[in-house]
Order: structure tokens, then C-alpha cells, then sequence
């Protein structure tokens, strides 16, 4: 198996540092660029390139702005439970708190997930996969989005994957994005 590098962005250097031993363990990852913001990010990205990005929640906002970043899955690190409104907007998400193996499971999924595929305009979206995707851009979870559509988490989950496939786009951010370029929902 090839290792996967990873960008980790976080202000705190202590922070940034911590993750990077965590996961220095594993044979699977190797972290190749520390930067403190996005922009500093975007700056190194031009000579080195990554699998996954390790970001602070809390800068969602830069994230999605980001047009650099749609194709690379994004994973939020939380340093507070406030960060977690912010974090379900990510392809994927942990806690400083958690275990080291929790941590390094959670950013190897993220990079293993399916490949996105390429977008093709005319795989448009069914009525329920739009329904799911409304609510997905609203930041529900996937229990909740089946509580409100009276369907099942794994018929939710189905949705989810088939609108990855048509869309492209498998993280949530960028499923906000396109949901208001689509004027699916409105950008407030």
C-alpha cells in the first residue's frame, strides 16, 4: 500500500505537531506540509502535493472558498465541541481528544474513500437525492435526514453515495456550494 501525505493547517503549532506524530506511527501516512492558515497553505500546495487536508473546523469558511481545495478531501480537526456544527461540513472530522488509532482511521478513510468520479451534466439529480442533498447542505446528519424524510439511514446513505457519483463532489462543503449554485437552498 502507498502512503497517503497529508497537509496539516492549524494555527496552533502544538496542535499541528501533535497530529503529525500521531501520525508519524502509522506506515500509511506521511505529513508533508504544516501550514497555520489557508492562504499559507495554498501558497506550499504549488510545490508539493497532498492527499488529504487536515484543517481547523472553525476555518469551514476559507475551506469552501477555496476552489484549490474541491478536489482533495478535507478533514476537520476539533479542538472544542463547538467545532462540531462546523465540522459535519467536512468530508470527515475528529476531536483532539480522541484516540490515536481513532484519528488515524478517520484521515485514512477519508483519503480511501471512493474516487470522485468525473462530472457528466447529464446524471441530474432525482427529486429524493435532491431532498437528501438539501438537507445534507443544511448540516444534518444522516440519522436525521432520514427522521425528516421518514426513510431509512441506509436509504440515506444510498442517496448520499449516488449524489457523490453524479455530482462529483463527495464532501460536504462542496455539496453546500453546489447546492446554492444550484439554487437548491439559499446561501444564507
Amino acid at each position: 500500500m502507498s502512503r497517503y501525505r497529508v497537509a496539516i493547517v492549524y494555527p496552533s503549532s502544538v496542535i499541528a505537531e501533535g497530529v503529525r506524530a500521531i501520525l508519524s506511527t502509522n506506515a500509511c501516512a506521511e505529513v508533508v506540509l504544516l501550514a497555520h492558515n489557508i492562504p499559507e497553505l495554498m501558497l506550499r500546495l504549488r510545490s508539493v502535493e497532498v492527499d488529504v487536508v487536515l484543517v481547523a473546523a472553525s476555518a469551514i469558511d476559507a475551506v469552501v472558498s477555496c476552489s484549490d481545495l474541491a478536489d482533495i478531501p478535507t478533514v476537520a480537526i476539533q479542538a472544542t465541541l463547538a467545532e462540531g456544527e462546523q465540522a459535519r461540513r467536512f468530508a470527515a472530522s475528529f476531536s483532539i481528544y480522541d484516540a490515536e488509532e481513532d484519528i488515524v482511521r478517520t484521515v485514512r478513510e477519508a483519503v480511501e474513500a471512493p474516487a470522485e468520479s468525473s462530472h457528466n451534466e447529464s446524471h441530474e439529480l432525482s427529486e429524493r437525492e435532491r431532498d437528501v442533498l438539501i438537507l445534507v447542505a443544511r448540516g444534518m446528519t444522516n440519522k436525521e435526514i432520514a427522521s425528516e424524510l421518514n426513510i431509512s439511514p441506509h436509504t440515506v446513505i444510498s442517496h448520499r453515495k449516488n449524489i457523490v457519483h453524479k455530482t462529483g463532489i463527495r464532501s460536504v462543503a462542496g455539496l453546500t456550494v453546489y447546492a446554492v449554485l444550484n439554487k437548491l437552498i439559499d446561501s444564507e
